[in-house]
């Protein structure tokens, strides 16, 4: 394993400064919607309750953050210890990913001032799924800032505080992984609690278990993804040996997803809506191509010896991903007639200054803090 070291280098790039122009923008918005409330910037009503907030910064974004869950469970379960060095970078993209996540649960609030009654026993329904959803994720924020606790202790050169962490680090590791476990499959519960408004393409008891297997790939995706795009905008060394030895662990868990999709619809005898030619069934298509696509190439061992072709497995796993989320959550579900959802511009923006945000804090941290390993072994391998 190599040391993590800061990058070092200029903050106010180019590039940094695009982003934080959209960045500001969404941060304006954030403060008009809490000002005037959620009319004056988005189209969501009692038909569509959630709208592209929960569907992208929420669901979707904490998928894209499960990379620190999915490693945990490589490293510290499998004992796979050859994956250790991607673990702080994938934490750090789950540290921001989630906190930027919980945060959009505020901004759907309509009544976010009554938030702080989620910690109150007796304000609260133990039966609901979404109370699940939302005190798991809540606490595994926590978790996660604490799992990353050693970077930042390390970078202020606080050594006894940083040997007393590293001695607890394994309570933390341990609920890193139960509390994702839950609530990335309670998300699918929330769905079946949907009944009939979700279309059979989508709605299935076996939803827990798919939208726990997709943040998975998404989560192993998004290593590879981060890790591609880091060394080709930081000029480093990629990865290679790692991804490529990371992609036969996807492969399998990719393969599991897609015979349990396909089985429970061939099973419940719903398969056939998805040739319907309609939005729905052409969507599903579209799913599970983005689905396939990076299986045959992982199958494949001259493809997945490819870095090219690694990156646009992992691409496409991730796209999968969002795009089955976007479908089970608002293509797939019906409200009583009556009711439209398209997202205003204004909740697009407030999305894209989420996703800045987050972009600005990693490139902040990787050059300023101890995240990122370049080994010599992985110049040699990069030469």
């Amino acid at each position: 394993m190599s040391i993590p070291q800061p990058l070092g280098g200029p903050i106010w790039t180019k590039p940094f400064k695009v982003f934080a122009v959209f960045a500001a923008i969404g941060l304006t918005l954030i403060a008009i919607r809490f000002i005037y409330g959620l009319g004056a910037i988005t189209n969501m009503s009692n038909g569509y309750p959630m709208g592209l907030w929960i569907v992208f910064d929420l669901v979707i974004g904490t998928a894209f953050a499960c990379g620190g869950y999915a490693l945990a469970i490589t490293v510290y379960i499998a004992n796979r210890w050859e994956y250790h060095d991607l673990v702080r970078p994938a934490l750090m993209t789950s540290v921001f990913g989630y906190t930027l996540g919980g945060i959009a649960v505020l901004l759907d609030l309509g009544r976010y001032w009554n938030a702080y009654n989620i910690f109150l026993p007796w304000q609260v329904n133990p039966n609901s799924v979404m109370l699940e959803l939302a005190v798991c994720v809540l606490l595994y924020i926590g978790v996660l800032w604490l799992e990353f606790l050693p970077t930042l202790l390390e970078k202020i050169g606080f050594k006894k505080g940083l040997h007393f962490v590293n001695h607890l680090l394994f309570v933390f590791i341990a609920l890193g992984v139960w509390l994702p476990t839950m609530h990335q499959s309670s998300m699918g519960s929330m769905l079946i609690a949907l009944g009939a408004k979700v279309s059979p393409l989508w709605q299935t008891d076996l939803l827990p278990l798919l939208f726990l297997l997709s943040a998975l790939i998404m989560g192993f995706s998004v290593v590879i993804f981060e890790g591609a795009l880091s060394a080709m905008g930081f000029w480093k060394p990629m990865e290679t040996p790692l991804f490529i030895r990371l992609a036969r662990i996807i492969r399998w868990v990719l393969a599991a997803f897609l015979i349990i999709r396909l089985s429970d619809l061939i099973g419940r005898g719903y398969l056939g809506l998805a040739f319907n030619g309609d939005l729905r069934g052409n969507m599903f298509l579209l799913e599970t191509a983005l689905f396939a696509l990076p299986l045959y190439i992982l199958a494949s061992y001259k493809h997945r010896e490819n870095r090219q072709m690694l990156f646009i497995a992992a691409s496409s796993m991730l796209f999968a991903g969002i795009v089955l989320r976007f479908n089970a959550f608002l293509v797939g579900f019906s409200p009583r007639p009556g009711y439209v959802y398209f997202p205003a511009a204004t909740e697009i923006m407030v999305s894209i200054g989420m996703i800045s945000l987050e972009i600005l804090a990693f490139l902040y941290f990787v050059k300023r803090f101890p995240v990122l390993s370049f080994g010599e072994h992985q110049t040699k391998t990069a030469q």
